[in-house]
């Protein structure tokens, strides 16, 4: 993955542009390459490395088969989040934030259920009994959890991992995790505390040709992973079904082999047949 990232891909993506040198927290100091008219520069050396880091993280992630939630609420990185998540086949967040989304996912679970039960209801023609009143107030219901919770549908389970785009406006989500003991990975800007995840790729989170560009690093790895996982799988049914071939061409080969014995005995059986009936006439006279 490390050959795959260009810093001069960074550059053109304003991944190096950070916050006003005022607005910074003194923790991402090791990040920092510079400052110039009045705002911090991102060093792209550092922030490759980083993403090299992560991606090799979350590709792991994904081939043992855990999912990773994605979360980004903010306008510019709401679309480009849910495209590249939802082409990783993985799960995401990207309107408001449920509170106890992790820590109380029990509860959440029971909302997705209450989804399923009405599409069920849609199917089976329970709806249609419904009072038009009722019905209206059913369908509002289904678009709300639509909106909030439809991209974490199949999550049966919590995540083996966080991925967050701006850790200071989703700080909810970061401190639930970290409660959990859950993996955070982010795009971490000059204005946010780097100590708060385990994975910090450094970057400009406020650009949506910035966010793009990571994300498309991001997903590539997870998509990676995957891959690796269904390759992993494949491989002992191809393994039995060669040795289930090979098996079936060796047996036709070995039956004649046994046959060959039987054939040859029979005649030497016929031949002493009549030597023992002359040998029994002799002995008579």
């Amino acid at each position: 993955m490390a050959n795959n990232i260009e810093v001069k891909e960074l550059l053109d993506a304003g991944v190096h542009f950070g916050h006003l040198t005022r607005r910074w927290d003194p923790n991402m100091a090791p990040y920092i390459y510079m400052e110039r008219n009045g705002i911090h520069i991102i060093n792209l050396y550092k922030t490759a490395a980083k993403i090299e880091e992560a991606g090799e993280a979350l590709k792991k992630i994904a081939a043992s088969g855990r999912k990773i939630l994605f979360v980004a609420t903010k306008k510019q990185a709401k679309e480009i989040v849910a495209d590249k998540a939802a082409k990783a086949n993985q799960p995401y967040i990207t309107e408001r934030w449920p509170g106890g989304m992790l820590t109380n996912f029990v509860t959440i679970r029971k909302a997705v259920k209450k989804m399923a039960t009405i599409d069920r209801m849609k199917k089976d023609g329970t709806f249609m009994t419904l009072s038009k009143k009722e019905r209206l107030q059913v369908d509002r219901l289904r678009a709300k959890l639509e909106k909030n919770l439809g991209s974490i549908s199949d999550m049966t389970r919590l995540p083996g991992a966080l991925f967050v785009v701006d850790i200071t406006r989703e700080h909810i989500a970061v401190k639930e995790a970290q409660k959990l003991n859950i993996p955070i990975f982010a795009m971490v800007d000059t204005n946010s505390d780097p100590r708060q995840v385990e994975y910090v790729i450094p970057a400009n989170d406020d650009a949506s040709k910035s966010i793009d560009k990571v994300m498309t690093y991001v997903s590539d790895a997870v998509i990676e992973g995957l891959s690796e996982r269904k390759a992993a799988k494949e491989a002992p049914a191809d393994k039995a079904a060669k040795t289930k071939e090979k098996e079936a061409k060796e047996a036709p080969a070995a039956a004649p082999a046994k046959a060959t014995p039987a054939v040859a005995e029979a005649p030497a059986k016929t031949e002493k047949a009549p030597v023992a009936s002359e040998t029994a006439k002799q002995e008579e006279e």
